[in-house]
């Protein structure tokens, strides 16, 4: 079983390689351009193990989202994308699980995803 993840980015190029790169290393990815659509009803069809949100500028929308996956799934990992500079101090007091700043490599983006997905295989990321 293949590891699922929603990854939601308001750059369709960056959503593009993130969806791609992902894809290739073995993960299911369900890609998201914007934070509009009812994320409940994609987590519940789709039961990811991890969700990445775009947390562009002052983050309300980011925010907003998160909020409603931590009241009804308070267990699953929510993973800020941020390039904000105070992101690393900032999305634990905010209440997600993890980070990753942009721009970023992917080697990070592997080991962030791989510390919230404990059975992950090694070869998969």
């Amino acid at each position: 079983m293949q590891p699922t993840i929603i990854v939601q980015e308001t750059d369709s190029d960056v959503l593009d390689i993130i969806t791609y790169a992902l894809g290739e290393g073995g993960f299911d990815v369900y890609p998201l351009l914007t934070c509009e659509e009812d994320f409940l009803d994609i987590i519940e069809k789709t039961r990811p193990h991890v969700v990445m949100l775009d947390f562009k500028l002052k983050g309300e929308e980011a925010m907003r989202v998160l909020q409603e996956i931590k009241a009804k799934y308070p267990h699953l990992p929510v993973i800020a994308s941020s390039c904000n500079f105070n992101i690393n101090t900032a999305y634990n007091r905010l209440g997600f699980d993890d980070y990753i700043p942009k721009p970023f490599d992917l080697e990070a983006l592997y080991f962030t995803l791989r510390k919230h997905i404990p059975n992950a295989r090694p070869d998969l990321v």
